[in-house]
């Protein structure tokens, strides 16, 4: 069985990944053709180009890497078609990985399309759920509330999980092993500037200013900052200028990630950029200060549409606030500062709305990967679907 797969960004490799292990363990003969990252190479795949090529986000942000973008379209729906896969799984990324099935479906009609990971309908551009008639076969959800969504627009929807609920965490003596190699007996606080060239050039300032002013209120105060692969490099440079030096975690040195997770385990809390990783520092128990900020245009294009008070993962599962979260004109080092000063002085404050998510994403069941996969079986070969999870309560 030949699985193609595109994935877009750093949080869909992951997903991508996990979709891989899943299917090789229901089908040990599949092989993997597509566009991933890291994690997907681990599993096998070797990658069209690289993932960085389409990890852009935002409106003005897209529009001078466009013809790059466009170009690696084509690429990909040349790939889809000459591979001739049993299915095609597009992860996340819609508006690239959908353009290369709807492509690649009009060149061949019967080629089975899983979306993997529902669009947000629910905060913005709802009519973006009829785009995916006729193209996606299926999609895959990750979030509990997304299926009664996608259905209402026509469009087949199944709600796996999220894998950060079934990923490995590290022990409690891990994270103690972590803490003592950093020295001091100041707070532990991980940042997390975001995994895009954009959110790095954006963030990595303000945070390095909020610490400083952190420091000030806690002189033992210790910094971890796990890097992210494609923004390594960019990330030294933005720290030289820190007010104080965070202990810097390269991926390269880290290949199975086990620092990273004691890192995630024994900080007191995290400052980071919004996205997938609130919802892994949610499951190592390890409350967030949520900051973002975009272009002076995709920010003002953003608030007009957006339907939500809030977009950080942890508080949409939760149906909390818990999670203090500064976006936009709101992201300013001393704001981020006081918020994460509150953070540490009540960390109990989020434990439970952390708790709530884990569970409603699927802690506690069959892995969200091999779930995943399942549903891309039924759909490549009308198998079995996947086994009904007992719906969350109150989601």
């Amino acid at each position: 069985m030949k699985v193609a797969l595109i994935a877009g960004e750093p949080s869909g490799d992951r997903l991508g990944a996990a979709a891989m292990a899943g299917l090789r363990a229901l089908r040990p003969e599949a092989s993997f053709v597509g566009i991933g990252g890291p994690a997907m190479a681990a599993e096998g795949l070797v990658s069209l180009f690289p993932l960085e090529d389409l990890s852009v986000m935002g409106l003005a942000e897209v529009v001078p890497r466009l013809p790059l973008l466009l170009r690696r379209g084509r690429e990909a729906t040349a790939m889809v078609l000459r591979e001739s896969p049993d299915v095609l799984v597009t992860v996340d990324a819609p508006d690239f990985s959908l353009r290369v099935a709807r492509r690649a479906k009009a060149a061949r009609p019967s080629l089975p399309v899983v979306h993997y990971v529902a669009p947000s309908v629910w905060a913005w551009r709802p009519g973006r759920a009829r785009r995916l008639r006729g193209v996606a076969d299926l999609v895959l959800a990750l979030l509990p509330f997304e299926p009664p969504l996608l259905e209402a627009a026509g469009v087949p929807c199944v709600f796996v999980g999220h894998p950060v609920a079934a990923e490995p965490l590290a022990t409690e003596a891990e994270a103690a092993a972590f803490r003592a190699s950093l020295g001091g007996e100041g707070p532990v606080v991980l940042a997390l500037p975001g995994s895009r060239r954009g959110e790095v050039g954006r963030l990595a300032g303000r945070f390095g200013a909020a610490l400083g002013i952190v420091a000030a209120r806690h002189p033992g105060l210790r910094v971890v900052l796990p890097m992210a692969a494609p923004v390594a490099g960019m990330v030294r440079e933005a720290v030289a200028s820190w007010p104080l030096a965070p202990r810097l975690l390269d991926p390269a040195e880290d290949r199975d990630g086990a620092l990273k997770r004691a890192a995630f385990r024994a900080a007191d809390a995290g400052l980071a950029a919004s996205g997938t990783v609130s919802l892994e520092l949610a499951a190592s128990g390890t409350p967030m200060v949520i900051g973002y900020d975009m272009s002076p245009l995709t920010w003002a294009i953003a608030r007009r549409v957006v339907r939500l008070d809030t977009v950080t993962l942890v508080n949409l599962v939760s149906g909390t606030r818990a999670v203090p979260e500064l976006l936009g004109p709101a992201c300013t080092a001393p704001a981020l500062a006081e918020a994460l000063l509150r953070t540490l002085a009540a960390p109990g404050a989020q434990q439970e709305a952390m708790r709530l998510t884990m569970e409603r994403l699927g802690r506690g069941g069959e892995p969200p990967g091999l779930r995943a996969a399942r549903a891309i079986l039924q759909a490549a070969e009308r198998i079995q679907p996947p086994p009904r999870t007992r719906e969350p309560s109150g989601a």
